[in-house]
């Protein structure tokens, strides 16, 4: 019994010194299993009854398990990748965001866009321009005719009044020589009423010129102001056409692309809106201005009609008291 006890375990001893010499060779001539595989079974706990002759395979299974425990976290990166992949396409994105301030807009709009914006700030150039050079001018003329009016107040005749006034050039001397030049050519004639009718036909074709030269540059506020709006309305309405267009290209909705390119479009009807909405404030305040003007205008032609009847009544009394002689 104890013979047989002793072959036992000396078969056993051989069997597990057989199997810690076979198992790194094992090891090293097994393949190694494919990532997406599960972790190998472990191999009984027990020992098992085989032949003497036989060696054991269930060794080996454990050292193959460890061999493919590092590639298990293998699939992680993958994942890692696709998490990582929408920061870098953000940040791809990213770079097209840029501030939108008005220069930065206007270099980025279309061609015709540009001509569009270009040409509404050239309008508005010109209205302020017209608002300094006619302020100026209604001003000056202003002044100038009622300083003349003040001047020829007291006068009694054509005569004494162009000495009051002296060489000055304006709307009042020439109201005095058309008055004294109808008077010279209708030397002789005995009806007064003739005389003033003409004389006053020439003062109407003095204001009539008059109104027209003090209108010059009214006509351009009123272009600019009716017509800004719409100007800017067609840039706005061409950029908005081209946003589409590079949406459909795009083929992405998203703001940052999209936001731009309306942006800049818009620009254009802003600008449109700032040439117009001064050119119809300045317009409507010359109206008024101009209207005051052409009022002081009546009174010199009034004021010239008025000694021009004097004169003539007093020829004639002239003429009756040396007849009356």
């Amino acid at each position: 019994m104890k013979t047989m006890s002793f072959q036992a375990s000396l078969a056993a001893a051989l069997m597990l010194a057989t199997a810690w010499l076979a198992s790194p060779v094992s090891a090293q001539t097994q393949s190694p299993p494919a990532p997406a595989q599960s972790v190998a079974q472990p191999a009984p706990a027990g020992p098992t009854a085989v032949a003497p002759g036989a060696t054991a395979p269930a060794d080996p299974a454990p050292s193959a398990s460890t061999a493919t425990a590092p590639a298990a976290p293998a699939a992680p990166p993958a994942a890692a990748m696709s998490t990582t992949a929408k920061p870098d396409a953000a940040a791809a994105v990213a770079p097209a965001m840029k501030e939108l301030s008005p220069w930065v807009m206007f270099m980025s709009a279309d061609v015709i866009v540009k001509a569009v914006m270009i040409g509404l700030a050239f309008a508005s150039l010109m209205t302020w321009t017209v608002f300094i050079a006619k302020s100026i001018e209604l001003s000056v003329a202003s002044t100038k005719l009622r300083s003349a009016l003040k001047k020829i107040a007291e006068a009694r005749s054509l005569a004494e009044a162009q000495m009051a006034l002296g060489t000055k050039q304006g709307i009042l001397p020439s109201f005095l020589a058309a008055a004294l030049r109808e008077a010279r050519m209708s030397a002789g004639l005995s009806s007064d009423a003739g005389i003033k009718e003409r004389a006053a036909s020439s003062f109407s074709e003095i204001v009539r010129a008059e109104q027209r030269r003090i209108r010059i540059g009214m006509g351009v506020l009123a272009t600019i102001g009716s017509t800004s709006p719409f100007v800017g309305l067609f840039g706005t309405v061409w950029g908005i056409m081209n946003s589409f267009i590079g949406i459909s290209k795009s083929q992405t909705t998203n703001l940052a692309v999209v936001a731009p390119g309306i942006a800049e479009a818009l620009l254009a009807t802003a600008i449109g809106l700032v040439a117009a909405i001064p050119a119809v404030i300045i317009y409507n305040h010359f109206s008024r201005v101009t209207k005051g003007y052409l009022e002081l205008v009546s009174r010199a032609s009034g004021a010239a009609g008025r000694l021009l009847s004097r004169d003539l009544d007093r020829s004639h009394g002239s003429v009756h008291s040396r007849a009356a002689e």
